[in-house]
């Protein structure tokens, strides 16, 4: 049997991209997964992919900005599977622009995404997290390990220019993962993060003229890469080539396995080298 089968996981901004790709990786090792997104459509393309591979999904529709969504994340996965085992944090997108022309709402949405929201969902977690870690050790000796993923940016470890409320945001996600494996050793849960460098995302999606936008919560985003950046880029990565949504979530997943029960408090870069 699989190591992973049976286990909960919940999954934000898993309607598409990373997300989407983490879902299902973890749901072909038996993981039973929550899948959350803004965007329902797409969230429901998730979990018809899971199901149709006789996987476990379930998804929940909301903004995770939201103050009240955090608490009913997680009740929403104990009223349905009765655990969480895995949160992965990886809702988000990008607002660029460079410093002079960044606004204070520009900056409060970057940090609302990035920080506030997983630290909204892990402190809901915690209310059912602690007395149940408790109750384990003192029946067991030991409680059982569970994990925390919380998706960063190389931008927020090495910044990046135009991206200041991102990178601001991409770094105190590090900031609070590091803290809180500090915290929460003692309960037997690893908190670690990923910091992503290019991955063929519709974030990074080339373009030769006028740059692509995305709809958040009806504001129009300009994302991707002139194709004189990607080549730029290219040249940058020692592996010569972006990575996929596959291998970014391969990046997740091994931080979500049994074999990482003793790392915590780490920054993993999947980068190819950058």
């Amino acid at each position: 049997m699989n190591s992973m089968s049976g286990k909960v996981a919940l999954v934000t901004g898993a309607g598409r991209g990373v997300g989407r790709a983490t879902a299902i990786r973890l749901a072909r090792e038996g993981v039973r997964v929550i899948v959350n997104d803004l965007d329902g459509a797409e969230l429901e393309s998730t979990v018809n992919t899971i199901q149709s591979m006789d996987g476990m999904a379930t998804g929940f529709v909301g903004n995770v900005c939201e103050p009240e969504i955090a608490d009913e994340l997680i009740q929403f996965c104990l009223t349905t599977y009765n655990q969480v085992d895995i949160i992965v944090n990886n809702a988000g997108y990008i607002w660029n622009g460079a410093m002079h022309n960044h606004t204070d709402e520009q900056w409060q949405a970057m940090l609302e995404v990035h920080a506030t929201a997983p630290f909204r969902i892990l402190r809901a977690f915690s209310e059912w997290m602690r007395p149940v870690a408790k109750a384990e050790m003192a029946a067991e000796g030991r409680a059982s390990c569970r994990k925390v993923v919380n998706v960063s940016s190389v931008s927020g470890t090495t910044g990046s220019a135009t991206q200041i409320a991102y990178a601001t945001g991409k770094a105190a996600v590090i900031g609070l993962t590091k803290t809180l494996a500090k915290e929460w050793g003692r309960y037997n849960v690893t908190v670690n993060a990923v910091a992503f460098g290019h991955i063929e995302t519709r974030l990074t999606q080339v373009y030769d003229e006028l740059p692509p936008a995305i709809d958040v919560m009806g504001r129009k985003h300009k994302v991707g890469l002139a194709s004189s950046q990607i080549k730029a880029m290219e040249k940058a990565v020692p592996l010569g080539r972006p990575g996929t949504v596959d291998e970014a979530a391969g990046a997740i997943y091994l931080l979500c396995t049994p074999d990482a029960d003793y790392i915590t408090g780490e920054v993993l870069t999947c980068s190819g080298g950058a």
